[in-house]
């Protein structure tokens, strides 16, 4: 997994067209046409107008209008809705577990996943190797404690102004948060299941003295998962830049501002 990522509109005019000569009509009065026949045809083509416009809406609301394309052409992206079950009854060093062997389980597992990864948790050793000991298959947990440790490295954290063990400089809070905005199954094969999760994320230091800011990224994580010993957990997983929306024109919030939303504001559960 990459630990990292980087993080108007000009103004249109309309100009108005003068055309040369002055009046176009020459400074003679409009005629007004008096012909009766013409003022029916104009009430009858409007009637005829309101008769189609409230065809054409009617039809629109129709259950037929509503249904979808079919076909993979028209596919469309799955809501993001409640199941109906309870997808997340427990919680496993802070992460939430016991997902439901369908899709939608999978999908939630991995929303859950993406955030428990994307952490502040992950830049101290002994709570990432709980954090991997939670979301990672069996088989997978040590190799993967071998291949975070060689990621997150004291030269790492402390060129993001951290500590050895992850620790923020007094008067500093290190944020590091990541919110999935929506998951798509890329592959479904019973007990396995490729999720994609397409994130923002948050990292930096919030302080006065700090060099390295707050600043938002754009990535999609990609998770292989297994359903292993009644729960789904990542066999493999992998990052990408991306899709980044054009930036908005909002204004920075202070450091000070930005640690106390952090310590203020909780992040979610997620599950469909």
């Amino acid at each position: 997994m990459s630990t990292s990522g980087e993080h108007g509109y000009p103004d249109t005019g309309q100009t108005r067209t003068h055309l040369p000569g002055g009046d176009p009509y020459g400074g003679a009065p409009r005629r007004t046409p008096r012909s009766s026949s013409r003022s029916l045809i104009t009430v009858v083509g409007v009637v005829v107008l309101l008769i189609a416009a409230i065809a054409f809406a009617n039809r629109d609301n129709s259950p037929a209008a509503k249904s979808p394309a079919k076909g993979p052409e028209h596919a469309a992206a799955a809501p993001t809705a409640a199941s109906g079950e309870t997808p997340v009854p427990t919680k496993q060093n802070g992460i939430p577990t016991n997902f439901p062997h369908t899709k939608q389980g999978a999908e939630s597992a991995a929303a859950n996943y993406a955030v428990a990864l994307g952490s502040a948790e992950m830049f101290n050793k002994a709570r990432r190797d709980s954090v991997l000991q939670t979301v990672m298959t069996p088989s997978r947990v040590t190799s993967s404690k071998a291949e975070m440790d060689q990621a997150y490295t004291t030269a790492f954290n402390q060129s993001l102004g951290l500590s050895a063990d992850g620790a923020a400089p007094n008067g500093s809070t290190f944020v590091s948060r990541t919110s999935p905005i929506g998951t798509k199954v890329t592959e479904s094969g019973g007990d396995t299941a490729t999720v994609a999760v397409w994130c923002s994320g948050l990292l930096g230091l919030a302080g006065s003295k700090s060099t390295n800011p707050v600043t938002n990224s754009w990535f999609t994580i990609t998770m292989k998962l297994q359903w292993a010993a009644g729960d789904w957990k990542i066999i493999t997983h992998s990052q990408t830049e991306g899709p980044a929306p054009v930036p908005g024109d909002d204004k920075a919030s202070s450091a000070d501002d930005m640690s106390k939303t952090v310590e203020e504001y909780g992040g979610f559960t997620y599950a469909r």
